[in-house]
């Protein structure tokens, strides 16, 4: 007992100390895993002994991952993307797969050494990606839905891959003694059953083993069809039983139930565990009580991947490394530029182009934490050899590791093709209109369609092309350029111009285009679009006459959803947001005139004085206009 908690303390210890630093390092939680794993292990030796059995537990959070990832694939949405998800995605795991077999077949490995080493190589980080994409601002790119689309396809594809590798452990080496209850993602089964006949679960097993194969054949299909009824026809009658106990814990209780039995009828005929829980998760994607099968299965799932990652960080062998550096990091890098061509060779396909181009190249380039798992069930189906594993567990990590530099040459060369296209010369402007509108973002496309539909003229300037080409395929004209360029400025007709609308996203563009617009014509109406209260002031002070704060009015009207839905009649939430928009708006005005450019207003005692007294003034005009507003329908009634 004194051992076991010892061990535990370690692992838990080393896990706390080192991945929040690593999540704050930029390097994910992930690479904070493996570290730990690498530090209580190989570099100070206080983990080891124990490791095979720990990852043989740990290996339960890859079935509750992909239990997981099963609800948050609504059917309807798999559907929708069935393009990307079977073209992008599904040619990126065949190709990759296909050339790094070819690739080990010329280096002499055998045909199913070769396969085991694309398939796993195809798949890429999921965790460190998206998580990257997510603190980058990137999903909402071209490059960044096409990277999630790939990542999406091959989680889906990790289920066939520990399908097909009992098959390549069969036709390579003859069948494996685990083989006939091989559980594709869980520790030897063999182990397993062997550690079961002793228990409640030996006749069950028993019987199956002594089953004919038509038997075992519709037992499998029964199964799966009762995984797929039940989970459609029998969870919410279970689930309002349970929630009817006004007992937390028992939610739980039947989710841990739900995953856990699943994974070993799936185990007793001899198919994937995983298999089974993710088909449970995709039926029960669409239920009212998705959100707290989440809840209750996440924490599980990340302790023990957690606990997964960290045994792979133990077993990696150093000495490997060091006796070979320039052997493994040479294949590292191969293995990276054979990703990064075969997704480039994709991006010409689907026709991504530009930053997006290497964005889904670089960032799905290194190998993924699921090629832990596959390295180790395959040693277990003797298709790997123990040297050839141990050199891909360091080339999975390695790659892994390398992952902040991809995403560092993406942005170099990001940055490099945004100032190619900003030297690229600004179109001619051939037009004039009496709305100038620069910056053609979400916010400026909804301005400009809406004085369009209205029979307005337009002219539209954006220093990006892309959003440019964007509104061109869509019938709508506008010109490549600067809008902080006066002669811009000056060609789309600013002299004689009713309305300059600033929508650029840079505030310190937007301040130097409202001050240059109003130098040279005071008597224009200046419409700006705003981030936040100092960019207000700075506006202001600039010469614009009405300001938007990009989520204000939104988030004024979500407030007056809120005091309809407490007890608030229609008129009174109208009324009273109503109020807080012209009090609030004036007060902004009070406010900026005792603002300090430069100076966080928190340290600005005038400010601060005066916004205290402003928001005691809105507070007793909203409470006034409510009661006169109460005291009209009374009357009325």
């Amino acid at each position: 007992m004194e051992s076991f908690l010892f061990q535990a303390s370690i692992y838990l210890g080393a896990a706390v100390l080192i991945v929040p630093l690593a999540v704050r390092l930029g390097l994910g939680s992930v690479l904070g895993y493996l570290a730990a794993g690498i530090l209580v292990g190989p570099v100070l030796g206080l983990a080891g002994t124990e490791n095979e059995d720990l990852q043989h537990f740990a290996e339960f959070g890859v079935v509750m991952m992909l239990f997981l990832i099963g609800l948050e694939l609504d059917p309807r949405a798999l559907w929708d993307m069935r393009h990307k998800l079977i073209g992008m995605g599904g040619l990126q795991v065949v190709l990759t797969t296909a050339a790094i077999t070819l690739v080990a077949s010329w280096l002499g490995l055998s045909l199913q050494i070769g396969m085991t080493l694309g398939m796993l190589f195809s798949l890429s980080s999921t965790a460190i990606v998206l998580q990257t994409l997510s603190e980058k601002n990137l999903m909402r790119t071209a490059g960044g839905r096409a990277t999630f689309a790939v990542l999406l396809t091959q989680d889906i594809a990790v289920v066939p891959i520990l399908a097909i590798i009992p098959l390549l452990a069969l036709s390579g080496t003859g069948m494996p003694e685990s083989i006939t209850a091989a559980t594709f993602g869980i520790s030897n089964p063999g182990a397993v059953v062997e550690a079961h006949t002793a228990g409640a679960a030996e006749p069950l097993v028993t019987l199956v083993q002594s089953l004919p194969g038509w038997a075992v054949t519709l037992m499998t299909l029964g199964i799966v069809a009762g995984i797929i009824l039940v989970g459609h026809f029998l969870t919410r009658p279970i689930f309002r039983f349970i929630h009817a106990s006004r007992l937390p814990e028992m939610s739980t209780f039947i989710s841990l139930l739900m995953v856990l039995g699943i994974a070993f009828l799936m185990m007793l005929v001899g198919l994937s565990p995983a298999l089974g829980t993710f088909l449970a998760g995709v039926v029960l994607a669409n239920s009212e009580f998705r959100h707290q099968l989440e809840a209750d299965i996440q924490p599980f799932k990340g302790i023990l991947m957690g606990l997964f990652f960290i045994t792979v960080g133990v077993g990696i062998n150093f000495d490997v490394l060091l006796a070979n550096p320039v052997l493994i990091v040479s294949l590292t890098l191969a293995v990276i530029a054979l990703k990064m061509s075969v997704l480039l060779l994709l991006s010409f396909i689907f026709k991504l182009r530009g930053p997006n181009r290497w964005l889904f190249a670089l960032g799905l380039a290194q190998a993924g934490e699921f090629g832990f798992l596959i390295v180790s069930f395959a040693r277990k189906q003797s298709i790997l050899p123990t040297s050839i594993a141990e050199i891909t567990l360091l080339i999975i990590s390695l790659s892994m590791l390398l992952t902040p530099a991809l995403f560092i040459g993406y942005e170099a060369l990001a940055r490099r093709m945004k100032s190619r296209e900003t030297e690229r010369p600004a179109d001619v402007i051939d037009e004039q209109g009496r709305i100038i509108i620069a910056g053609i973002g979400r916010f400026g496309q909804t301005v400009n369609r809406i004085v369009k539909m209205c029979g307005g003229s337009t002219v539209v300037l954006d220093s990006d092309m892309a959003a440019i080409e964007q509104m061109r395929r869509f019938g709508a004209k506008g010109f490549f350029g600067d809008p902080t360029r006066p002669e811009l400025l000056e060609a789309a007709g600013l002299s004689e111009a009713s309305v300059l609308v600033v929508a650029v996203d840079n505030p310190e563009n937007a301040v130097k285009i409202v001050a240059h617009a109003r130098q040279q014509r005071p008597d224009i109406h200046i419409i700006a679009r705003a981030y936040d209260r100092p960019h207000v002031f700075a506006l202001y002070r600039a010469g614009a006459n009405d300001i938007v704060r990009e989520s204000y009015d939104s988030s004024i009207r979500a407030g007056r959803y809120v005091l309809e839905n407490i007890g608030f009649t229609d008129y009174e939430a109208s009324k009273v947001t109503q109020t807080y928009f012209k009090v609030e708006r004036a007060a902004l005005r009070d406010l900026a005139q005792v603002w300090v450019p430069g100076q966080p207003v928190h340290l600005n005692d005038a400010y601060v004085a005066r916004a205290q007294q402003l928001e005691r003034d809105l507070a007793a005009a909203m409470t006034e206009d409510l009661d006169e507003s109460r005291a009209k329908l009374d009357a009325a009634q």
